[in-house]
């Protein structure tokens, strides 16, 4: 199956380095980035995991739960998390889940349906499509699916600031122009009428075009 914006993120029952897992309880009223990698032991998963440790406060100040997934079992999660200690200088902090039945890549979309098989038998390269992150809000919802090959480790500086932005336009009728950041200037949602926004904004905003409508961040 293909996720697309919008679509309810499937709920699951895994294995993971915290012990077992259903999905949707875990998350509760959290939002949830979803990340995933190949196999263990792969370079630039390695980066990233330590990296996304390092950086595992920022997401708690946002209310947001994070996940890992690789498609191996989760004893050999744990010794790769030494590695990752040892190398990136921070400890995995998070729930990793041993993907070894494929359950949770084929339900979204990173492996298909016609995969089985021994996890130990596939290379690195066999399951290059499971490089996924997904953003899920707390209604369940995908709210944001980026995807990157084994070559070009993420940006995940980038996930927060695009989570920055996801929050702050659930709850405000506004959209975030190119590069923004939290703080920064924003623009007046297009289904807001002028006579809505007047009431929304009454302070008025800036209008270099009539489509453009800029007001300063709400929050």
């Amino acid at each position: 199956m293909t996720l697309n914006l919008g679509d309810t993120a499937p709920d699951f029952q895994a294995q993971t380095t915290d012990g077992p897992l259903s999905f949707y309880d875990w998350a509760g009223d959290s939002w949830v980035v979803l990340f995933s990698h190949p196999k263990d032991f792969t370079p630039i998963c390695t980066t990233e995991l330590g990296y996304m440790a390092k950086i595992k406060p920022e997401f708690d100040k946002r209310n947001t739960k994070i996940i890992g997934l690789s498609v191996d079992p989760v004893d050999k999660h744990g010794d790769w998390a030494k590695d990752i200690e040892e190398t990136q200088g921070y400890a995995v902090n998070y729930p990793m889940i041993g993907d070894v039945d494929y359950n949770v890549s084929k339900l979204y979309g990173m492996l298909s349906e016609d995969v089985s098989g021994d996890v130990a038998s596939r290379t690195p390269a066999d399951n290059q499509t499971v490089r996924n992150v997904f953003v899920i809000g707390p209604d369940k919802k995908i709210k944001l699916v980026f995807v990157y090959p084994m070559s070009t480790g993420r940006n995940f500086d980038e996930v927060l600031r695009a989570l920055d932005s996801l929050q702050l336009t659930a709850k405000h009728a506004v959209s975030t122009p190119v590069n923004w950041n939290k703080g920064e200037d924003v623009v007046i949602s297009g289904s807001v009428s002028d006579e809505a926004a007047k009431e929304k904004f009454p302070s008025g905003w800036k209008a270099p075009k009539p489509y453009i409508r800029i007001v300063p961040d709400p929050s």
